[in-house]
C-alpha cells in the first residue's frame, strides 16, 4: 500500500499542538510499568508515568498535555497527580493507535482538533523539552510532513550500553538510518548500522539511538488506523514500520543531548539506569 502524501496532506499553517503520553499496564515485557516508582535526586519517588507528564509540561509552544490509558489503575494515579485523562480502548496494539484513538475521544468531548499530535512514549521521562520543541518546529517548517521522530547520535558509551543490552538477550534502545534527506529509512531494536569498531565513550559513532517520540498530522494517523500492521511492524515491534511500508515519509530530526543523558525504561534493568540519570541532571 503505497499513499501519495500531496493527495492526502493538507495545506495552510499550523495551529494547535498536543502531547499525548500514551499509558498501558498490560505491557508483556514489563507489565505495570507506568506505575513504577522512581527516586529523583534527592531520594523521592514518583512513578514513570508522572515522570514522564512532568517532563512534557516543560515543552513550550503546546495547548495541552493528556494521558492516554484503558486502565482504571492508570487513570486513576494520573489524575490524582493532575493530568487530563483519555479513556481509550483496549484495542490499541500501540502507542500509535492510542494516539489517534484520542482524537475521536477529543470530538466526542467538543475539543479543539489539534493540527498536530506528539506521542511522548511514557517510558522516557528523561526526554528534554527541546527533542519535543524540535520535532514540532521541523513539522510546522514543512506542513505536507506527515510525521516525525527524533535520532540522537550515539557516543561510544551510549552504543556500548545498546550492544551489551543485545549481547545480554535485552531488548533495549531502538536504533534508526536515514537517506540523505533525514527521511527515515528503516527502524530495528537491533544495533544499525553494524559496526566492528568500539569507539572511546565520548567519541561520536555512525549509530543513532531512536528516541521514543513522534508527530504525526491527523489525516496521517487516519491512514495509519486505516492500514493493516505490516510483518515488519510485527517481527521488531516497532509500530512506527507501519508508516514507511505504506510509504509515507517519517522524518529523522537529529538532536542533541547537551550533555544530558537519554534512557528509556524499557526492562526492570533500566530502573537503575534512569534513576542514576535523573540524579545527575539534578531531577528531583
Amino acid at each position: 500500500m503505497t499513499l501519495d502524501a500531496h493527495a492526502l496532506s493538507p495545506t495552510g499553517a499550523d495551529g494547535r499542538a498536543v502531547i499525548v503520553i500514551p499509558a498501558r499496564y498490560a505491557s508483556q515485557r514489563y507489565p505495570g510499568k507506568p506505575l513504577v516508582p522512581l527516586k529523583g535526586a534527592k531520594g523521592a519517588a514518583k512513578s514513570l508515568i508522572q515522570r514522564s507528564w512532568e517532563a512534557a509540561q516543560g515543552v513550550s509552544g503546546v495547548s495541552d498535555v493528556y494521558v492516554a490509558t484503558d486502565d482504571d489503575r492508570i487513570a486513576e494515579h494520573a489524575a490524582a497527580f493532575g493530568a487530563k485523562v483519555l479513556i481509550t480502548s483496549e484495542k490499541a496494539r500501540n502507542g500509535t493507535e492510542r494516539c489517534a484513538e484520542c482524537l475521536a475521544v477529543l470530538e466526542a468531548e467538543g475539543a479543539e482538533a489539534p493540527e498536530l499530535i506528539v506521542n511522548l512514549q511514557g517510558d522516557a521521562p528523561l526526554t528534554p523539552t527541546w527533542f519535543v520543541e524540535e520535532l514540532i518546529a521541523a513539522m510546522r517548517a514543512d506542513p505536507r510532513l506527515p510525521t516525525a521522530t527524533p535520532g540522537l547520535r550515539c557516543d561510544g558509551a551510549s552504543l556500548s550500553k545498546l550492544k551489551a543490552d543485545r549481547r545480554a538477550g535485552l531488548v533495549g534502545g531502538t536504533t534508526v538510518v536515514f537517506d540523505a534527506g533525514r527521511r527515515a529509512l528503516y527502524f530495528s531494536k537491533e544495533v544499525t548500522p553494524y559496526t566492528v569498531a568500539d569507539y572511546p565513550d565520548a567519541e561520536p559513532t555512525p549509530v543513532f539511538h531512536h528516541v521514543g517520540l513522534y508527530a504525526y498530522r491527523p489525516w496521517a494517523l487516519a491512514a495509519y488506523m486505516a492500514a493493516p500492521p505490516c510483518e515488519l511492524e510485527k517481527l521488531e515491534g516497532l509500530e512506527q514500520l507501519r508508516f514507511l511500508f505504506m510509504g509515507l515519509e517519517m522524518r529523522v530530526v537529529e538532536v542533541e543531548a547537551r550533555g544530558r543523558v537519554f534512557w528509556e525504561l524499557n526492562n526492570p534493568v533500566d530502573v537503575e539506569r534512569v534513576e542514576a540519570a535523573l540524579a545527575a541532571a539534578g531531577l528531583e
